[in-house]
């Protein structure tokens, strides 16, 4: 065997995910993809949804591939109203990135693998190929936090393709919350959910640092009030339930 073959194999295997390695973790990630899609498919299937803004997508696929944004607490939700229309999500190359790349392909979206860690350039580069034709969607304030704080990506993509922002919000009457750092919401069998997305938004391609800072706080504005509409929809379905005889 060559030093150069040797050599590639040695990188191969240094910049494999650690996990890999492991049988157990395979089998987990294997376990979780197959039984986790039926589960979560039909328990996303007893969700009703209440849009209010769906005219905006129209809008925003006049201008362009969306990077539609929001936040990571609603991955779940979001996950349910838009899946089979062929958007572009990031996943991670650690082990929960890889069952959760499983899941989103079953759900059909496509998966763009990197994340800050490992495969960064990969993915950012990906990301701005696959904009130019697939709506892209980004947790603007994962994968760690700080919750809802939006980090700079989806305006630096923006700026960077010329395609449009566009914020959405998803708030469910009832559900679970996970004991992660963003809160992550599921909501329940039969829940009804809102859904608000806000307009969409360019951000020139010549804006400098402070004018992209300020599409940035933008953006978090527009997810505040996506997410008080949100709320605003689900007190008015309570108040047109017929009341108990």
């Amino acid at each position: 065997m060559s030093r150069t073959h040797t050599a590639r194999t040695q990188g191969a295997r240094s910049d494999a995910a650690p996990w890999r390695t492991s049988f157990s973790k395979r089998l987990q990630v294997e376990l979780i993809a197959r039984l986790g899609y039926p589960l979560l498919s039909g328990w996303g299937s007893t969700y009703r949804f209440r849009t209010e803004g769906a005219e905006n997508i129209e809008r925003a696929l006049a201008l362009g591939s969306p990077i539609a944004s929001f936040w990571h607490g609603r991955i779940v939700p979001a996950l349910i109203y838009f899946r089979g229309r062929n958007v572009a999500a990031m996943a991670s190359e650690s082990f929960d990135g890889e069952w959760i790349s499983r899941l989103l392909s079953q759900f059909g979206y496509r998966t763009i693998r990197g994340s800050n860690s490992r495969g960064a350039r990969r993915a950012t580069l990906q990301m701005l190929r696959d904009v130019k034709n697939t709506p892209i969607a980004l947790t603007v304030d994962g994968p760690r936090g700080p919750n809802r704080v939006a980090h700079p990506g989806a305006t630096w993509l923006a700026r960077a393709t010329g395609n449009p922002v566009l914020p959405f919000h998803l708030e469910a009457d009832r559900y679970f919350t996970l004991r992660h750092w963003d809160r992550s919401q599921v909501p329940k069998l039969g829940a009804r959910v809102a859904a608000v997305i806000g307009e969409p938004f360019l951000i020139p391609p010549e804006s400098n640092d402070d004018e992209l800072e300020s599409y940035r706080l933008r953006l978090e504005e527009s997810l505040r009030r996506c997410e008080a509409r949100c709320h605003d929809l689900l007190a008015g379905l309570d108040e047109h339930r017929t009341p108990p005889a």
